[in-house]
């Protein structure tokens, strides 16, 4: 599938086609098949990134090179990569069309592999991915294994589309991805993630020492709702996060000892 087109002074413009670009997305998904200590994850991107070198470079020698720069040591959150391969891309337009030297994609990659990796780590494994499984929990306790299939339904969801996000803004933006990444406020969504999982485990606790009875599932649903409002504006306020988070565990538990006196309890 080509990859050139000829611009407006009369010379190719080399640019990765939508239908390549997928394809490298959905590579994007073995990112850490092929892990290893030495490089970690620098197998897994340049099979991710190689239908694009394959348009870029009809050379052969230059193929290799193209490839050679991208099996150097790389890893950063498997989610988060996708903003980086993206980025990738963009920067070997533009080394194929002779306007960046060729290390620029590999500075690219070094620049931004560490940082992402903290935010992704810090966003999806211990603040979206806890929520959910928290939901999961409560869920399954009220009203069985299909609210664990929709829990994980919306995680997947969620993930999927900020992956896809991400992989554009890389692609289209190229180094102001940073901005970008930075204007979604993952970090500051995150604490109020792990404040909904405190919530969340609370209620479930409550639940399981009910037996998950449904009529009291709705009352201490209804006191996590509050609870989660009056944490949020507790942390508007200049409430500091621990604060706040033995102020959730001292509701849900009072909750919990209330709920026993309803119908239902135990």
């Amino acid at each position: 599938m080509s990859a050139v087109r000829v611009g407006r002074v009369g010379e190719p413009e080399r640019v990765v086609s939508a239908a390549v670009r997928r394809r490298v997305f959905l590579r994007s998904f073995l990112l850490q098949a092929a892990w290893n200590r030495r490089g970690m994850q620098n197998l897994g991107f340049e099979y991710a990134i190689a239908p694009a070198l394959d348009a870029l470079y009809p050379d052969p020698e230059q193929r290799r090179d193209a490839a050679a720069r991208h099996l150097g040591f790389f890893n950063s959150h498997p989610y988060m990569a996708a903003a980086i391969l993206g980025g990738a891309i963009h920067h070997e337009e533009r080394v194929a069309r002779g306007e960046e030297p060729p290390v620029a994609p590999q500075r690219y990659k070094q620049t931004l592999q560490g940082p992402l990796a903290a935010i992704g780590d810090g966003f999806f494994w211990t603040a979206l991915r806890p929520f959910f499984g928290a939901l999961a929990a409560l869920g399954a306790l009220l009203f069985g294994w299909p609210a664990v299939v929709l829990a994980i339904t919306i995680y997947n969801a969620i993930h999927l589309a900020l992956r896809i996000h991400m992989f554009r803004v890389g692609y289209r933006q190229g180094d102001a991805v940073i901005g970008a990444i930075a204007a979604m406020s993952l970090p500051s969504v995150a604490e109020r993630l792990r404040l909904g999982t405190a919530v969340l485990c609370g209620v479930a606790a409550a639940a399981l020492l009910l037996g998950g009875a449904r009529d009291v599932g709705i009352v201490a649903g209804g006191v996590a709702l509050a609870t989660a409002i009056a944490g949020q504006v507790a942390l508007r306020l200049g409430a500091s996060v621990l604060t706040v988070a033995y102020g959730v565990l001292f509701v849900a538990t009072g909750a919990g000892l209330l709920a026993l006196r309803l119908p239902g309890g135990s």
